[in-house]
Formats: C-alpha cells, sequence, structure tokens
C-alpha cells in the first residue's frame, strides 16, 4: 500500500481460521479527545481459494444486508469454506449506529466518497481503507445495499458496468448466480465515487443488491439476502452449492434508462403513489400527485411517467421537497453486456 493511513487493526489478514475485531481510525470529537471510530470486521480462512469481500451498512438505514453478514460472523467457520472471506458488515459504523443513510459525524454519504482521502473526515478515510486497503487482498465485491429509509425497491441483485467484456461477463455470472428475483443493472447515472464503481476499478468482480427498504425489515428480503449470498460464494467456490429452488427463471436483464426513468418531486407537499411496485407502466401514465395540505383550495400536481418498464422503487415517506426521488421504473437493458 503506497499511501499512508492512521487506521489500524489487530487483525491479521493472512492468518487461517476466524477472527473477529475492528478497524480502528483515530477520532478526536469534542466528547472523546483521543477516541477511535470502530467498524466490525471478521476475517475468516481456510485453504486455497478466492478473496471475497462481504460489505453491509454502507448506509446505515438499510438493514437486511448487515443482519444475514451478522448470522455468517456468527455462524460460519473455517472447515465449512475454501479461500478466505472479509466480513465488513457495518462499513459505515457511525451512520449505523444512527440508522441514517449519511454519517452523523461529518454528513457524508459515503457510497459517494471513493476512493476516499486518508487525511480526510472519518468518512473519507473509511472509503480510503476499503480503496486502499481492502480492496487490493481480493478476488470479489459483495456489497449488499436496501433502499432506506426514503425507498422501497424491488429485491434485486444489481450489475456494476465494467469497461471490459471479461470483467462485465464475470459481473454478470456472477450477479445471475445470486438469483434474486430481478437482476438490475444501475449505473447512478455514471456516479464513479460508488464502492462498486471503485471495486469494478480495482479488478474485482463486483456483485451489488438492492432489498427492500423503506425504514424497515422486511423477512423475505432477508431470506433472498440469506440464500443469494450462499449462491454468489458457492459461485466462487469458497461455499459448497446446495439446492434451491429456481428463482429468476427468464435471466432478463433490467435496467433504470437514464433520467427518464426517475418521477422527480417539482414542488413541496405530500406524495401519493398511484401504482404499485412492481406494475408494468408506460410513459405518459398518471404516475401519483403531489398534495399540499395546509392549502386545500389548490388542487394537486399530477406527476407522470416519462418511460415504459417496471415500476421497480417507490418512495416510502410521503412528504417530499423538490427534487425528491418519487418514482423508478426499469426496463430492458440497452446497453453493452458483452
Amino acid at each position: 500500500m503506497s499511501k499512508k493511513t492512521t487506521a489500524y487493526t489487530t487483525i491479521d489478514f493472512e492468518k487461517s481460521g476466524k477472527q473477529i475485531g475492528f478497524v480502528d481510525i483515530p477520532h478526536s470529537p469534542h466528547e472523546d479527545a483521543w477516541g477511535r471510530t470502530r467498524i466490525p470486521l471478521a476475517v475468516i480462512a481456510n485453504g486455497r481459494g478466492p478473496t471475497v469481500i462481504l460489505q453491509g451498512g454502507n448506509h446505515g438505514d438499510e438493514y437486511e444486508g448487515p443482519i444475514v453478514l451478522g448470522e455468517l460472523v456468527r455462524e460460519l467457520t473455517p472447515e465449512k469454506i475454501q479461500g478466505r472471506l472479509i466480513i465488513l458488515p457495518a462499513i459505515n459504523s457511525p451512520a449505523v449506529s444512527a440508522g441514517r443513510r449519511t454519517s452523523p459525524v461529518d454528513g457524508l454519504n459515503l457510497n459517494r466518497t471513493f476512493p476516499g482521502d486518508h487525511n480526510g473526515t472519518i468518512t473519507q478515510q473509511i472509503s480510503a481503507y476499503i480503496n486502499d486497503v481492502i480492496y487490493p487482498q481480493a478476488d470479489a465485491f459483495v456489497d449488499l445495499h436496501s433502499g432506506g429509509s426514503s425507498l422501497h425497491i424491488m429485491p434485486s441483485a444489481i450489475i456494476e458496468p465494467a469497461p471490459t467484456p471479461e470483467a462485465r461477463r464475470r459481473n454478470i455470472e456472477a450477479v445471475l448466480a445470486f438469483n434474486a428475483p430481478l437482476t438490475v443493472v444501475v449505473d447512478n447515472n455514471g456516479e464513479s465515487r460508488t464502492a462498486s464503481a471503485a471495486s469494478v476499478r480495482a479488478g474485482l468482480v463486483t456483485v451489488g443488491t438492492e432489498l427492500g427498504g423503506g425504514g424497515t425489515v422486511s423477512p423475505e428480503a432477508v431470506e433472498i439476502c440469506r440464500q443469494g449470498v450462499h449462491n454468489v460464494l458457492a459461485h466462487f467456490g469458497v461455499l459448497p452449492p446446495r439446492p434451491v429452488a429456481p428463482r429468476n427463471e427468464n435471466r432478463r436483464i433490467l435496467g433504470i434508462p437514464g433520467p427518464e426513468g426517475f418521477v422527480i418531486a417539482p414542488q413541496a407537499g405530500v406524495f401519493e403513489p398511484l401504482v404499485q411496485a412492481g406494475s408494468w407502466v408506460h410513459a405518459g401514465q398518471l404516475a401519483g400527485r403531489i398534495h399540499y395540505l395546509t392549502n386545500p383550495g389548490q388542487p394537486p400536481t399530477d406527476l407522470f411517467f416519462d418511460a415504459d418498464g417496471l415500476l421497480y422503487g417507490r418512495r416510502q415517506p410521503g412528504r417530499v421537497e423538490p427534487g425528491n426521488c418519487c418514482l423508478v421504473v426499469a426496463n430492458e437493458y440497452k446497453g453493452k453486456l458483452q
């Protein structure tokens, strides 16, 4: 590693067996002059095989991934695997403790800070440690997300775009192996500062998810996550495969078709959705309304879809401000897959 970091851990990444501990990042807020921000970390290693990073809690209000990774940390023993797992169940621990998308320490969204800064804020130091210390040790990266407090998203496995046909092929095969009900390409409108975009740049096979959300825990989504993590680890050869009922039979791959895939609130008010998540919609169809509850004489503002496709995501809180994402449409992916 060429870049200097003040973060440290007592875990030996090269040691066989099971280790549970923390990455400690020196942190000196008003309440604690010589304190630490602690990032939970587990490493399970046995024999020869690939190294897979399993990450949850990038956003602190997305719960399914951290729940499943906590189960793995407690229950998985070294003799059950071949290779090495680096498990980060609550990578953005300040945000996880607060149940917030962004860190209460510096207000930053971890998933918009990569490759990070070892001399930056706590969030920037976390992303720098992942980018410069963790990624170079690994072959694959599984990043478990949900919709968070503001969105409910259809449970799905996510393909991160990659620059070469070979990298795209590896990502697609791994995402399909996760075997979620939906498979969606998400490029975040070209955003390069996400954990998965940075993982692709580092040459890792990359798998993402969106598993429910709405600030709650869905038993169905937890089970999809639990089974999907096992499926993808079996795909990498770290765990033995086990029989599962087919879930994603047609293997159709969807994508969000740019800005037209989003229905955005033009004004502040209360959003009323008029279509159920999972429904097929068409451009020009009435999508919802924004109501002005303290001004009953003002009629609501109608919102319309700008694209055909599946209603993939829907805002959870009723209250909206200008620019809030209300609905998300995904349709047949038309970009490069091979």
